[in-house]
C-alpha cells in the first residue's frame, strides 16, 4: 500500500514539476534536476523498502576530461521505512544518439532509521543510469545502484537499488 502512495505521489509530482517548469523561458539550461522513486535493497527480502530521491546537477560546473564529460552532484533518498542517505559526488556523462548513459560514484551520509543498518554512517553509492531524451529538456529513465561501506564498519552487507527517473534541465 505505502509502495502506491509513492508512486502516485511521485507521478503526480513529475507531471507538476513539468508544467511549472513549461512556464519557465531560461536560454541557458544549465540546471539538472532527477526526480526518482524505486525499491531499496530489492535483494534482501526483510529489508527491501519503497524509495523516493532527488538529485542536482549543475551544467556550468562540466568539465570534458580523457574519462568524458564529468559533472558534480548532489542529492537525497529517503525510504518508506525513513531511512535517509545525503550524498555528493561526481558523475560522467556518455550520450549515444537519444541514450544518455551515467555512471556515477557519490560518497554521503547514511542514517538506517527504522530500516536497513548497512553498518556505518559514511556510505559509498555507485550508480548507473540509463535514460531516453524526451524533448530538448526532459529525459526518462532507469537506474541501478550499490550502496555500500567500503568496510569501515563492523559489518557490511550492502544494499542493491533500482529506480525510475525523471529528468528536467532549466
Amino acid at each position: 500500500m505505502i509502495l502506491k502512495k509513492i508512486f502516485y505521489t511521485f507521478f503526480i509530482f513529475i507531471f507538476s514539476f513539468s508544467l511549472i517548469a513549461e512556464e519557465i523561458n531560461i536560454d541557458d539550461r544549465n540546471t539538472e534536476f532527477n526526480v526518482y522513486t524505486g525499491m531499496f535493497d530489492f535483494s534482501d527480502d526483510g529489508k527491501r523498502s519503497a524509495l523516493i530521491g532527488f538529485q542536482h546537477q549543475n551544467e556550468n560546473l562540466n568539465r570534458d576530461t580523457f574519462l568524458g564529460n564529468l559533472s558534480p552532484i548532489t542529492g537525497f533518498m529517503i525510504t518508506a521505512d525513513s531511512a535517509g542517505y545525503i550524498y555528493t559526488g561526481v558523475q560522467a556523462q556518455y550520450k549515444v544518439g537519444a541514450l544518455n548513459i551515467v555512471p556515477s560514484f557519490t560518497p554521503g551520509l547514511y542514517h538506517e532509521g527504522d530500516g536497513k543498518d548497512l553498518g556505518h554512517i559514511l556510505e559509498f553509492k555507485s550508480e548507473l543510469h540509463l535514460s531516453l531524451d524526451l524533448s530538448k529538456t526532459s529525459e526518462l529513465g532507469l537506474s541501478y545502484n550499490h550502496i555500500s561501506n567500503a568496510s569501515l564498519g563492523d559489518k557490511n552487507p550492502g544494499a542493491n537499488s533500482y529506480m525510475f527517473n525523471f529528468l528536467k534541465n532549466f
